[in-house]
């Protein structure tokens, strides 16, 4: 399939398709004329591409995980990446939840302040 189709069925930019392949995430055949050509399975390879950016991870990280995901490749250092990987992204949720519980205390006082009718105390600008 041509980058156009490819673009419009895994909701990427064309510009974010040449980019994958600068950062050796993604390969095309070219025609004879120069165009792009890309196999079936680049549907897929694009959405975990996307999964594992929305994870956080770097597009050098992604470069050196692909081919165990992908091909099923894997040595005991690649293990330990993804598993420290994983170790990275726990951390990171556990840090959302956090901030989340902190934001809940927050709408939930000024909530109070509204039923009260109370002005919620402003903070001074550091």
């Amino acid at each position: 399939m041509r980058i156009g189709e490819l673009a419009r069925r895994t909701g990427v930019t064309t510009r974010a398709l040449r980019y994958y392949e600068e950062q050796n995430l993604l390969s095309a055949e070219r025609s004879g004329s120069g165009q792009r050509h890309y196999a079936e399975s680049a549907v897929d390879r694009i959405l975990l591409i996307r999964q594992l950016y929305a994870a956080g991870l770097s597009s050098k990280a992604i470069a050196e995980l692909t081919p165990c995901v992908i091909d099923g490749r894997a040595t005991p250092e690649l293990l330990e990446r993804l598993a420290a990987e994983r170790d990275r992204l726990d951390r990171h949720i556990t840090d959302l939840a956090h901030t989340r519980d902190r934001l809940d205390a927050v709408v939930d006082g000024a909530a109070a302040n509204l039923h009260a009718g109370a002005a919620c105390p402003r903070v001074a600008n550091a």
